[in-house]
């Protein structure tokens, strides 16, 4: 790893385009002998392959398996461990919500429990966002405030919410109220030190409270809370690496995250194609973009290889349309690998691509997960994706005399 300090003082400015495609939880395990990627039909990448380097990067480190917060951090080049952040201030900033330093924000799952507390489904048969708003609208009217500490409920897709509880003295070192596996007891979460036990209870009674009046919202008749955090204290993108970076992402998460680095989110549709018109849309006014397909990931969290197979199918096609952009250094990869054969995020590294006009091509003519382990980028940490996207693009000066 580059120390930040050295890497930040060969930083040029130039006018090199950059594009980072994230393929989220591209990365699978065999099933009948082949992965997602292999079974996949992916002429586009085939052809492209040729003409770049590719190799297999780990998002975190060995064994680690990474939640997508983390795993993206690595991608733009921060250090994980040193800049922890919290899921639900990233899901927060990704729908727009105002937070000051004193909020505490959480992501939330709408859930089905049956009448013994045991999780069903963790995303309540992924309602529609319509419904989750209707009941986002209910909730805020039934739960405003427990002991002084006002709340707010925000709705995202699907199954997926904001909790913002806004008070003095609350804190964000507690446990995950969500046991994230079907088949176990919905549970409440416990402060980690003696000065969060009051934030701990607060929480814990509006679980209670909102489970009592979720019981006509049958299958979302329960909810989950996970990533309790606060506002951190990180510096963007342009101040480390003098870029000027934007974000084309769909779901609220990643324009989080995308904004605390400093990224401009652009505004986009829904479909692929809309996300791939936004990037030509604003092609020459950024440097470099971040562009995050979600497809994949969803489907290997449902353990559905032949649809994550059918997303993988679907980005292929719409990729000429970004080749023909023609940025100075493209990557293609994945934030985490998501195997629909374990049905979640796991730790096994992902396939990368790089292009540039300063590559020497590899021998290689498939993009998938055993052709990569073959490139001469050879297995390397996420974090060193920037630097060698900022060297291909001629924006790194030379170290030392």
């Amino acid at each position: 790893m580059i120390p930040d300090k050295v890497l930040k003082s060969l930083v040029v400015q130039t006018e090199s385009k950059l594009v980072m495609v994230v393929i989220d939880g591209i990365g699978g395990l065999p099933v009948r002998g082949k992965t997602e990627l292999e079974a996949a039909k992916t002429p586009n990448l085939d052809r492209f392959v040729p003409h770049a380097i590719c190799g297999l990067i780990d998002p975190i480190s060995y064994g680690i398996t990474p939640g997508s917060g983390p795993s993206h951090l690595a991608l733009f080049g921060y250090d994980p461990f040193q800049y922890e952040i919290g899921r639900g201030v990233m899901e927060a900033l990704g729908i727009d919500i105002p937070l000051s330093k004193y909020d505490l924000a959480v992501r939330g799952n709408f859930a089905t429990v049956d009448e013994k507390g045991i999780i069903v489904d963790r995303r309540a048969g992924r309602i529609p966002t319509e419904k989750n708003k209707e009941i986002c609208e209910f909730l805020g009217n039934e739960i405003k405030e427990i002991e002084g500490a006002r709340i707010s409920i925000y709705p995202g897709r699907e199954h997926r919410f904001v909790l913002v509880f806004r008070g003095d003295g609350l804190k964000d070192d507690l446990t995950d109220a969500d046991p994230q596996k079907d088949g176990l007891k919905a549970k409440g979460t416990e402060g980690r030190s003696q000065e969060a036990r009051r934030t701990a209870e607060i929480v814990n009674l509006y679980l209670k409270k909102a489970t009592d009046a979720l019981r006509p919202f049958h299958p979302a008749n329960s909810i989950l809370l996970r990533g309790f955090s606060k506002i951190p204290n990180i510096p963007t993108m342009s101040e480390r690496f003098k870029l000027r970076p934007a974000a084309i992402a769909t779901y609220p998460m990643y324009c989080g995250l995308a904004r605390l680095m400093g990224m401009e989110i652009l505004k986009t549709g829904e479909t692929l194609r809309e996300e791939v018109e936004t990037l030509k849309k604003y092609f020459d006014q950024y440097d470099f973009f971040y562009i995050h397909f979600k497809k994949p990931d969803m489907a290997g969290e449902d353990g559905n290889f032949k649809m994550k197979v059918i997303a993988i199918e679907e980005i292929d096609r719409i990729l000429p349309s970004i080749f023909k952009m023609e940025p100075d250094v493209l990557v293609i990869t994945g934030d985490h690998s998501t195997p629909s054969l374990l049905k979640s995020h796991s730790w096994h590294p992902n396939p990368i691509l790089l292009f540039s006009k300063y590559v020497r091509p590899d021998d290689i003519r498939r993009f998938t997960e055993r052709h990569c382990q073959r490139g001469q980028l050879g297995r390397f940490p996420a974090m060193d994706i920037i630097p060698l996207m900022l060297a291909n693009g001629l924006k790194l000066k030379k170290f030392g005399a």
